[in-house]
């Protein structure tokens, strides 16, 4: 459903109507798209000010409609409009994009993306995060003043109840949220437990958390399997030595890694250039945490990695920087886009403060502990939340013990180096009756994990409500660097994969997003 904050100022009253789907002029036209009209300001009755949402939905392509299906592929505030277009083969679904929440100009947001840096990059690092934190925090509140109270996961909550409603079906909701869309699902699922028809929550966040992380020994789940997953890279890199360039080597998976991480400690003092880029400690670490959301990026890693062991630059290296970090003013502007949106959703809703750099350095010690590889990539956004001026007008503020009028589906994978299989175990606990589907597979949530098993009950989970057994495991179809991927699972021929993928509509379900 919503991900960027649609802030479009209608004076007038909000009235639930039934929702036209016309074609998107800017999408495929596989999909439809249309408008809904929620309240500004849920805590202001007073207040007849309003917003559009703008909702994109992939139409079910065998037979009639079940009814709809709302989609978050995260963040938050990553536009969903595209990501719902790209793998609407795939999945078949709908709801997304409006005005973005954004406190810089351009030129703004190439200092943003420049000046981003691992708090452990230097001995002054964690400085210049903190005063970029300060800079962040007093722009947006000064560019953002009439709106940034009004971003919060309990108003998107209460936005997605008002476009079950528009949707005129059966007043249920039916929701597939990944990442953060599963800290907007949980929340939902709490706060409206009556409404929940089908909810799954796939490669999921501790809710807890993402509201109230301060330094202590229970926060910063997320990075818990991070280390795992970049060992992953080197570990798995052997089974297809075709296809991974690191096996020229000639050395094991142990001496890899280790390989790797002598190559992040000295290009922190001498980096390495290769044709327009300057390979040092921030960009691999850019590069390589980019790498922990799908193996299908390791094989073009590898390629890298290979060079700069061999120190044999080539266009091939060139490519594979270029695809994560962008050199051209407009390349540079669209990767940076959606850091405020992040920071306003992320911030305002989290609740702990900090005055001085001082009190974050515990902080920033746990991270450390939690992760070697993601630690000091994830303290930049901890100093932004720690200064941030704006909260949330609505918080969900109760626990998430919650017994919904029907269970929900978790999903995870084993090795998910952004929300572990640790944090399903942990939501699960508390939403009475739900079941955790396990996927043996590396990277962040079922679609980076080609699993035909995945889908088959996730499938049946929409079709008819039917759970697995608690914790059962569905193995990847696909291994890394196996050079095959989801295209290669719809091309099929077996009657089972067939079956199998045709589901993947959902049995005739509509997906707005």
């Amino acid at each position: 459903m919503l991900n960027y904050l649609p802030f479009t100022l209608l004076m007038t009253s909000v009235v639930t109507a039934a929702i036209t789907w016309r074609p998107c002029e800017d999408l495929p036209s596989q999909v439809q798209c249309a408008n809904v009209t929620v309240p500004l300001d849920y805590t202001n009755c007073a207040n007849n000010q309003t917003l559009v949402l703008q909702l994109v939905r992939a139409p079910a392509v065998t037979g009639q409609s079940k009814g709809s299906i709302l989609l978050n592929f995260g963040g938050p505030g990553a536009t969903s409009r595209g990501t719902l277009a790209t793998v609407n083969p795939l999945l078949h679904a709908g709801t997304g994009t409006t005005i973005p929440f954004q406190c810089h100009d351009d030129f703004g947001l190439i200092r943003l993306g420049l000046e981003q840096t691992a708090s452990n990059s230097s001995d002054v690092a964690l400085g210049a995060i903190w005063a970029r934190a300060t800079l962040d925090s007093q722009t947006c509140l000064e560019t953002e003043n009439l709106t940034g109270n009004l971003i919060g996961t309990a108003f998107v909550a209460r936005d997605m109840i008002r476009v079950v409603d528009a949707l005129e079906e059966d007043g249920m909701l039916r929701y597939w949220g990944f990442s953060y869309g599963t800290t907007l699902g949980a929340t939902i699922s709490a706060m409206f437990p009556e409404r929940v028809d089908k909810v799954i929550l796939d490669g999921v966040q501790n809710p807890h958390e993402y509201y109230h992380a301060t330094a202590s020994e229970r926060d910063f789940e997320e990075w818990t399997d991070s280390d795992k997953v970049v060992s992953a890279i080197f570990h798995t890199c052997l089974d297809f030595p075709a296809n991974c360039a690191l096996s020229q080597q000639g050395v094991g998976a142990e001496e890899l890694e280790q390989q790797f991480w002598n190559l992040l400690w000295q290009i922190k003092y001498e980096p390495i250039i290769v044709g327009p880029f300057t390979v040092d400690y921030d960009l691999m670490k850019l590069v390589v945490a980019s790498c922990l959301y799908d193996s299908s990026t390791w094989p073009a890693l590898a390629l890298l990695l290979q060079g700069l062991f061999t120190g044999q630059s080539n266009e091939s290296m060139e490519t594979v920087l270029s695809a994560f970090y962008p050199i051209t003013y407009e390349g540079t502007i669209d990767a940076v886009r959606l850091s405020p949106p992040l920071m306003g959703i992320h911030c305002s809703d989290r609740t702990p403060r900090l005055d001085r750099l001082e009190d974050l350095k515990p902080t920033v010690d746990r991270l450390y502990e939690v992760s070697h590889f993601m630690g000091d990539v994830a303290a930049s956004l901890q100093a932004t939340c720690a200064q941030w001026g704006f909260h949330a007008k609505e918080r969900y503020e109760g626990d998430f013990n919650v017994r919904t009028e029907n269970p929900l589906l978790i999903v995870n994978n084993h090795f998910d180096g952004h929300t572990p299989l640790v944090s399903a175990y942990n939501v699960s606990s508390g939403f009475d009756g739900s079941r955790v589907l396990e996927v043996a597979g590396y990277g962040h949530a079922s679609l980076a994990v080609p699993s035909l098993c995945t889908v088959e009950y996730i499938s049946a989970y929409f079709n008819d409500g039917t759970l697995p057994d608690h914790g059962h495991v569905c193995n990847a179809t696909v291994a890394p660097y196996s050079g095959l991927g989801w295209d290669d699972i719809l091309d099929l021929g077996a009657a089972a994969g067939k079956r199998a993928i045709s589901g993947m509509d959902i049995g005739g379900y509509r997906i707005p997003r």
